[in-house]
């Protein structure tokens, strides 16, 4: 259900030697590392993933993954229609990566979430 969680951190070198060190006892690793940020990723399918930019630290990005773009879009209508603000109607976003389908709401107690379908394009975590 969950596709990724994104945070916003004060100085990546301190994030990046701290999480590296916690998360490998749980089968976290460093997938990738570039001009956005860090990418780690647990578990053995590798599916889902948390991500780390250097900006202001914020309440935290949840995105859950869906099936589909109409599945999408019927989080999008769901949200709207029971007290979420819109942050970004359901769309592709290239700059994410190809196939990169997702909407983007603030539910009533100002969490940042997001559905988001990959069409089956190749993930590439932000790049």
């Amino acid at each position: 259900m969950i596709d990724h969680m994104d945070l916003h951190v004060q100085d990546l070198a301190r994030t990046k030697a701290f999480y590296t060190a916690v998360l490998r006892p749980l089968g976290g690793v460093l997938f990738r590392e570039n001009a956005y940020g860090l990418t780690f990723q647990t578990g053995e399918t590798r599916d889902g993933y948390l991500w780390f930019g250097n900006g202001t630290p914020y309440p935290f990005h949840l995105a859950f993954q869906a099936e589909n773009n109409a599945a999408v879009d019927a989080f999008y209508s769901a949200a709207l229609a029971n007290g979420g603000r819109d942050n970004g109607a359901p769309g592709y976003r290239e700059s994410y990566h190809d196939g990169y389908y997702a909407a983007f709401v603030i539910d009533p107690d100002g969490y940042r979430i997001e559905a988001v379908c990959h069409n089956g394009a190749a993930h590439t975590n932000g790049e």
